[in-house]
């Protein structure tokens, strides 16, 4: 029997070349990273990886290069999800011949499918899969995954062992273990809201696919060391911090633009995402990755922004500034974005 699922998984990004191709051998650097970081395993063709903007071949490509560089050192959870059931478990097969630990797999999208049909579907690909399934639900995307769903599918078919939950609903998630675990008590959850993270390892749940471990895996890490050793107050300001890290790259920019600027502070050439952007969003970025460069450097994880940060005055960020050095710091920050290649 495999090993139960537990632990962080990084929802991998993906670098992209100046022609806007998959940047592999960069993709391979940045896995290397997470990896000495500390991550428990790896999450390629999620929502942060941007699945839905990429090729059918393109999925398949970016998840053998992870399973390539890997090379066993840690589980990857890779998301297998097509345009219909059969497409789905050709893509299970495929990621079972690159030894994948298991898949993920979101509802249907695009059409807003009842409960029944929802069940229909997972059981199709649970009956014919040689891979294990993680269930991924996502209803600010796709069709949700209620609880009754859940139990009835963990209750018929063996290959489904885990779900994944981003809705970031405590109470959803607690129904959800009481009424899986009595039957199935090695099935997997885990929590896809970095926000929630220590209260839903608190309540029961295994570890979580959380974004912001592809910028600070060393902080999610820390955390979810802390929170499964109920070393609560430690726990509590880590995660604090991870909110209002959380908030910044996620509500500062177009999903999932605001991750892509943080892992690029981190030392990586990420490129240029698929979707284009306009002039004024890539204004907004150069403005979110100032702010992210700073809190970074709170951490210690990167050096400080040109022109520094600013200075806090009895705990209380002073409001005052010169408006030819508030020039001079944009200019120098725009001329170094420049020159990584984050903005024309």
């Amino acid at each position: 029997m495999q090993t139960r699922l537990k632990g962080i998984f990084t929802p991998n990004l993906v670098p992209m070349s100046d022609a806007g191709e998959i940047n592999e051998a960069e993709l391979r650097r940045y896995i290397d990273w997470l990896i000495e970081k500390g991550v428990h395993g790896l999450y390629p063709n999620g929502s942060t990886g941007e699945f839905t903007r990429f090729t059918p071949e393109e999925r398949r490509r970016i998840t053998k290069i992870i399973a390539e560089q890997t090379r066993g050192r840690v589980p990857i959870l890779a998301g297998a999800a097509e345009a219909n059931a059969r497409e789905t478990i050709k893509a299970c097969e495929y990621y079972h011949e690159l030894g994948i630990r298991a898949v993920a797999i979101v509802a249907p999208f695009y059409y807003k499918l009842s409960p029944a049909s929802v069940y229909a579907y997972f059981k199709e690909i649970g009956d014919n899969t040689p891979v294990d399934v993680t269930l991924y639900n996502i209803p600010m995307f796709a069709s949700p995954i209620d609880v009754p769903t859940v139990q009835r599918l963990s209750e018929e078919c063996e290959k489904i062992v885990a779900i994944k939950d981003s809705s970031g609903d405590l109470p959803h998630m607690i129904r959800m273990i009481q009424a899986v675990r009595p039957n199935r008590p090695e099935f997997s959850f885990f929590t896809g809201w970095d926000a929630a993270l220590m209260p839903m390892l608190l309540i029961g749940c295994d570890g979580g696919t959380n974004a912001t471990s592809g910028v600070v895996p060393e902080l999610t890490r820390q955390l979810y060391e802390l929170t499964v050793a109920h070393k609560i107050e430690q726990a509590r300001q880590l995660q604090y911090d991870l909110v209002k890290l959380f908030d910044v790259l996620i509500y500062s920019a177009e999903f999932p633009e605001g991750f892509r600027a943080g892992v690029e502070l981190r030392g990586f050439r990420m490129g240029r995402g698929r979707q284009p952007m306009s002039g004024q969003q890539q204004t907004n970025l150069v403005t979110l990755s100032r702010e992210l460069q700073c809190m970074l450097a709170s951490h210690g994880y990167t050096s400080e922004p040109i022109g520094g940060c600013p200075v806090k005055h009895n705990g209380n960020p002073s409001v005052e500034a010169n408006a030819d050095e508030v020039t001079r710091i944009v200019s120098s920050v725009v001329a170094e974005l420049k020159r990584r290649g984050i903005v024309d």
